[in-house]
């Protein structure tokens, strides 16, 4: 499954974030989109993604696996993204976190299983009942990254996902986002203002430095 975009363009109002931005992501491989603030990189994510935005101009191609989705809504793109901050629900436990991200089509026995299975993945066996409220920050991060998984996405959307936490937190998030993106073959654009995420995950790296005035 390979993840390519030609072509892509944004612009904001009367800005011209970035143009004529072309690459291809083969599986498994991470693509590091880095540069000033402001030049556009969680824009590109939201083109890619298919987000709508205010005054946001956009254009280019976008494929995955071959297939055009450039047209299709966010939802039918099967790209998924995570934020910088965890985003659980603070009304849900942790299981039922990770149950949002699960097709309404399965049965509750199945449903059990693959939250069972993302937890023991996660290395929080156990942690199913628990309120998000209670979890450390890498706890909570690994529960995000898995939320997203079992939505079978096809490729991997990463907007800052590290910048939030400590240090050694930081470390070990990389070590566990780099294995299962591997394990999963998941072609990858991670947005980063540090080098260092780039360099843990073996990126290749996109610079972004705006569209020529």
């Amino acid at each position: 499954m390979s993840l390519e975009f030609k072509d892509l363009c944004a612009q904001v109002g009367r800005t011209m974030l970035f143009d004529g931005v072309s690459e291809s992501v083969a599986p498994g491989e991470v693509l590091a989109v880095m540069g000033p603030s402001g030049v556009g990189k969680s824009t590109l994510l939201n083109v890619l993604a298919g987000f709508d935005a205010p005054n946001l101009k956009c254009g280019g191609s976008i494929f995955l696996n071959g297939r055009d989705i450039s047209n299709l809504p966010s939802h039918q793109r099967r790209l998924g993204l995570v934020f910088q901050s965890a985003l659980l629900f603070p009304h849900l436990s942790v299981g039922e976190n990770l149950g949002f991200g699960l097709p309404g089509s399965l049965g509750r026995d199945e449903r059990q299983a693959r939250i069972s299975a993302a937890l023991e993945t996660a290395g929080l066996a156990g942690y199913g009942d628990r309120d998000p409220h209670g979890l450390s920050g890498g706890q909570k991060a690994r529960i995000s990254l898995m939320r997203t998984l079992l939505s079978e996405p096809l490729a991997l959307l990463l907007d800052e996902p590290f910048s939030a936490l400590d240090e050694e937190l930081r470390h070990d998030m990389r070590a566990f986002t780099q294995a299962l993106i591997r394990e999963r073959q998941l072609p990858t654009v991670l947005v980063t203002h540090d080098q260092r995420d780039a360099e843990a995950l073996s990126a290749r790296t996109l610079k972004l430095t705006g569209a020529p005035a």
